[in-house]
């Protein structure tokens, strides 16, 4: 089996940040450095980004201002061993103002009993022809229903978009399957508290190339994650492509 100190692991769905969770850039570190990571997709916690607990959530300048020092957090982490990959948490002010060109992608997020994105919103549109112009990737999480509207009314042809726990929180990985999701050519997944079976599934079905690690940190452990997707004894290319090559090429599309 090849050695993972030869290459650069990625682990590419982390929550980080400091203002109403105590997931800091410290404690993140220290769990990838033992687990020998030294990529990191960083996001702010959805805490950090709007209420979660009150569907009738009202964004307010005050929350507005919490997200932007969410996202200047991981903007200003700098380490001397781990490459750090900053997402954009949008949120319904669509602040495509503020995306800048250091971020590598987008995390668009929700669960069926929070705040609802504002999909009508013309900077929404707004916001999905900047990200279409830098051909940023979307990490989405959203219901079955918003997530298939969103992909059929929103999402721009060129831009790809990555279905994080392949699927668990967007309807489930065979709902997504019956509806042909993951046969789209611009459709990726992660392998975030994934079970094995799913993975081998998809593996069987629609090949490597899509398909990226993460952990989803601090809900699952980024070793722990990492072990599971090691015992599954996949061929050495196929792991290491999942383990950081696949991401890597993704991000190499983007544009400026």
């Amino acid at each position: 089996m090849e050695d993972l100190n030869s290459f650069q692991v990625i682990d590419m769905h982390l929550h980080c940040g400091c203002q109403n969770v105590p997931w800091t850039w410290e404690g993140v570190r220290a769990r990838l450095r033992a687990a020998g990571i030294r990529g990191a997709g960083l996001i702010p916690p959805v805490e950090d980004i709007y209420d979660r607990y009150d569907p009738n959530f009202i964004d307010t300048p005050a929350w507005q201002a919490t997200r932007r020092r969410a996202h200047r957090y991981l903007l200003d982490l700098a380490d001397p061993e781990i490459e750090i990959f900053p997402y954009f948490f949008v949120w319904n002010d669509f602040a495509w103002e503020e995306l800048g060109e250091e971020y590598a992608a987008i995390k668009w997020h929700r669960h069926a009993d929070e705040p609802v994105y504002h999909y009508d919103d013309p900077r929404c549109r707004e916001f999905l022809a900047v990200v279409r112009r830098r051909r940023l990737p979307i990490l989405l999480e959203e219901t079955l229903a918003n997530t298939l509207f969103f992909m059929e009314n929103l999402l721009p042809p060129e831009v790809p978009l990555i279905i994080p726990h392949l699927g668990a929180l967007n309807g489930g990985y065979r709902a997504l399957a019956q509806a042909g999701v993951w046969a789209l050519p611009m459709v990726y997944a992660d392998t975030s508290l994934a079970s094995p079976g799913e993975i081998e599934d998809y593996l069987s079905r629609y090949g490597s190339e899509r398909l990226f690690f993460g952990s989803d940190y601090p809900f699952g452990d980024p070793a722990s994650q990492l072990a599971r997707l090691r015992r599954l004894g996949l061929p050495p290319g196929v792991e290491r492509g999942i383990l950081g090559d696949n991401f890597r090429r993704l991000l190499a599309g983007r544009t400026s």
